[in-house]
């Protein structure tokens, strides 16, 4: 395994990390790391906060902003537990977050093309790479147990 996917599994475990803080929303976390320093984390706080836009990337990217005095985020990458969706995915474009690391696809709502592709490259706009299906396996079991708790 190279030395850049042992650092991806390394931040897609802290993104975990993040994503057992949920509760009792969807279990999605996500980091944004820029320099080897995590600038921003986040989980989902939809039912917490009682608002549609509490996604754990939204929420990493504005503690990242803070924390770098800039909207502008050029220079990171984002690790999320889960595909990003519709929303999350044109905050990421519009932050120029310089890549998008996942773990589980979302069939449903991912929008880095299992259901749609806002990151397609024939947009007029700035797009980061993606690479998706970085521990997979633990970022979908957590969502799995998580889903067949509440039926």
């Amino acid at each position: 395994m190279s030395t850049k996917r042992k650092d991806d599994l390394f931040w897609i475990k802290e993104a975990l990390q993040e994503a057992l803080k949920s509760g009792n929303d969807v279990p999605i976390g996500a980091v944004i790391v820029c320099d080897g320093k995590i600038i921003g984390r986040g989980y989902n706080k939809r039912e917490q906060e009682c608002d549609i836009s509490a996604h754990a990337e939204i929420i990493a990217i504005k503690q990242a902003e803070k924390t770098i005095n800039n909207w502008r985020l050029t220079d990171a990458i984002i690790y999320t537990t889960l595909e990003p969706c519709p929303m999350c995915a044109e905050a990421i474009i519009q932050s120029r977050l310089a890549k998008v690391i996942f773990g589980a696809y979302d069939p449903i709502n991912g929008a880095a093309g299992s259901s749609i592709n806002l990151f397609d490259k024939n947009r007029k706009c700035y797009i980061p790479e993606i690479i998706g299906g970085i521990n997979e396996i633990d970022c979908k079991k957590i969502l799995v147990e998580f889903f067949s708790k509440r039926r």
